[in-house]
């Protein structure tokens, strides 16, 4: 391949799914994605600032007839965000950086004042921030536990709803 791929080559879609792929197992990550998918504002511009590592899907067939290679596996380069805001490279309105910074905190464990956060974000974004830390607890995959005395087992229930779902995109 002559030229390595590049965020801001791909559609908007095919590089959530592609964050998602890569994120997939850690909730963590997977909540920083939802987070900034959800949002709408981020992914375009780390994309364009290059601040989000793509390659290529590995499938030996390759794409179908016709069909340009899609990206297979993204990651936002967290340590690069801090110096992008610096450099002007991104930017956004206070809730909007409030919610990348929570992102960043969630995914890559950069310190975070979660009152001064939660504080400065209007209702919408407060409510991806919950759906975010209730997803990176796991509680989309909680299940009540019946506890049998007479044999000492302990038997799963269905899953729980999360405790704040994702809100439908507008």
């Amino acid at each position: 391949m002559l030229f390595e791929p590049k965020a801001s080559d791909f559609e908007a879609t095919d590089l959530e799914n592609a964050l998602l792929r890569t994120a997939v197992g850690d909730y963590a990550a997977e909540a920083a994605v939802l987070l900034l998918a959800n949002a709408g504002h981020w992914l375009p511009q780390l994309a364009a600032a290059g601040l989000i590592a793509v390659d290529y899907d590995d499938d030996p067939t390759g794409p179908p007839t016709g069909h340009a290679p899609g990206v297979g596996w993204a990651s936002v380069t967290w340590v690069d965000i801090d110096p992008a805001l610096r450099d002007g490279r991104i930017h956004g309105s206070s809730g909007q950086l409030r919610i990348l910074r929570a992102a960043a905190s969630i995914a890559d464990g950069q310190a975070l004042d979660l009152g001064d956060v939660a504080s400065g974000l209007d209702r919408r974004h407060l409510q991806l921030l919950l759906a975010a830390i209730a997803h990176t607890g796991g509680s989309h995959e909680h299940c009540t536990q019946d506890f049998y005395p007479d044999s000492g087992a302990v038997f799963l229930s269905d899953p729980l709803p999360a405790l704040q779902s994702w809100p439908p995109l507008d």
